[in-house]
């Protein structure tokens, strides 16, 4: 999201940053806000979105602008884009094959709400516990909270 405060950016940062690290030579990988992912519509469309932060465990070429294959989606909720992050953007990305996980967090305090493959459905979860962590078995990695929002105000 271009215009974001700094608690937005801390958290994306933090998910990229703890992401990275814990995948670093593993077959997935997280991009960051600068990267599209395809999003196949109905009646053949598609749409193209920059979410803050996704982890992708398909091989992507060097030279390609977007994916259509994240495993893992993570947008940070500000005033002016929640509403498109929990309707629009959530009713397009669930039609994505291989998203298991579309996580909303919100920039000013530790509070995700978390979105699981269940089968042909999500479920929903909140996490709001600071004690707790995001766990993402998908990609084998768990984000303590207390690290997801380290430095937030």
């Amino acid at each position: 999201m271009s215009g974001g405060t700094m608690n937005h950016q801390r958290v994306v940062r933090n998910f990229m940053a703890i992401a990275w690290q814990a995948l670093k030579g593993k077959s997935c990988s997280p991009v960051s806000s600068d990267f599209k992912i395809r999003v196949p519509l109905a009646g053949g469309d598609e749409a193209f979105y920059y979410p803050d932060a996704a982890i992708i465990c398909v091989p992507v070429a060097g030279n390609a602008h977007f994916a259509d294959s994240p495993s893992v989606i993570l947008e940070g909720l500000s005033p002016s884009t929640r509403r498109n992050d929990e309707v629009q953007k959530y009713r397009d990305y669930i039609t994505i094959p291989s998203l298991m996980t579309y996580i909303l967090a919100d920039s000013d305090r530790p509070f995700l709400t978390v979105h699981r493959r269940d089968g042909d459905t999500f479920r929903r979860e909140v996490i709001a516990d600071p004690g707790s962590s995001l766990d993402l078995p998908e990609v084998g990695i768990s984000i303590p909270l207390k690290e997801l929002y380290f430095e937030v105000s």
